[in-house]
């Protein structure tokens, strides 16, 4: 058996050993909001319900390992005792890991992500729209755990109004676990869905994916791609250029035939199966080809 004092190790080390081992773990989409009124959005999966009465959720946003630097989120809290909860099902996983993206300060990741901020009842955050069940919550107390990189920072939260979809309710108006279709966090790149085990997300790139925001319209319009290809699209450094473009149509000989058929929805089915095989180069190289 492989026996580890936390001292012995690296904090990067310790910290993918506890996520690893202490999974899956459910995420809190957290929506704060500025002491000046920018919105922010983060996922957390140092996260759990701890109390119904009084009803109380806590999160952790941990300083960042790397370079002992604090997230907006938790800067949020602290200035304005108030964050919105939201949980995370399949439908927007991939929106909400482009969320973790560390755009810099000011940046809306509502924009960023696709996601549909809507007004709260109780508290100034806002709330996704696309979330299942989302969590008014006042900010009773942080503790802080630590003062060096990775430490946590408990974000004790007291729910003060639920919203909860009708679509995910069974028939005695509880909620549904197979309609949720919640996913949880593991470690390295790894979810779990419910009912159906485990799947991947790549990590949103450290040089800044372009976000949905930068997506054009007739894409986002398109009734081919869901929430989670959107975010998936929107996880890419830059769009491939006319050259990258012109080669790609060139040396395949199927992709000729979907544009020279001049047919808009069969040009972005194509691009989608190239989606679902992960082949986000060819799918946007698809959308971006011009008709021959």
């Amino acid at each position: 058996m492989l026996s580890i004092e936390p001292k012995d190790i690296s904090t990067a080390q310790l910290h993918g050993y506890l996520q690893s081992a202490v999974a899956p773990r459910p995420i809190a989409f957290a929506s704060t909001i500025s002491a000046s009124g920018q919105p922010n959005l983060s996922p957390f999966s140092f996260f759990n319900v701890f109390s119904a009465n009084p009803p109380i959720l806590v999160f952790s946003p941990a300083r960042r390992v790397r370079d002992n630097s604090v997230k907006h989120t938790l800067t949020n809290v602290e200035a304005t005792k108030e964050v919105v909860i939201n949980v995370v099902n399949y439908d927007i996983v991939q929106q909400a890991s482009l969320s973790s993206t560390e755009y810099a300060e000011g940046v809306n990741e509502f924009l960023k992500s696709g996601l549909t901020a809507i007004a709260s009842d109780l508290v100034k955050p806002f709330r996704v729209a696309e979330s299942p069940v989302q969590f008014e919550c006042k900010v009773n107390e942080i503790v802080s755990l630590g003062e060096n990189g990775g430490a946590g920072n408990l974000v004790i939260c007291e729910v003060l109004k639920i919203h909860i979809h009708e679509s995910v309710l069974d028939k005695n108006g509880l909620i549904d676990q197979h309609k949720i279709d919640l996913v949880s966090r593991l470690g390295g790149n790894w979810y779990s869905r419910s009912n159906v085990g485990l799947f991947e997300v790549p990590k949103p790139l450290t040089t800044l994916g372009i976000g949905v925001d930068a997506i054009p319209d007739f894409v986002k319009r398109s009734p081919v791609f869901n929430g989670n290809d959107l975010g998936i699209l929107g996880n890419v450094e830059s769009l491939p250029t006319e050259e990258e473009i012109d080669i790609f149509v060139k040396q395949n000989f199927a992709v000729k035939g979907v544009l020279s058929a001049d047919d808009i929805l069969k040009k972005h089915q194509k691009a989608k199966e190239y989606l679902d095989k992960n082949d986000i180069s060819a799918a946007w190289k698809m959308l971006l080809a011009k008709e021959i």
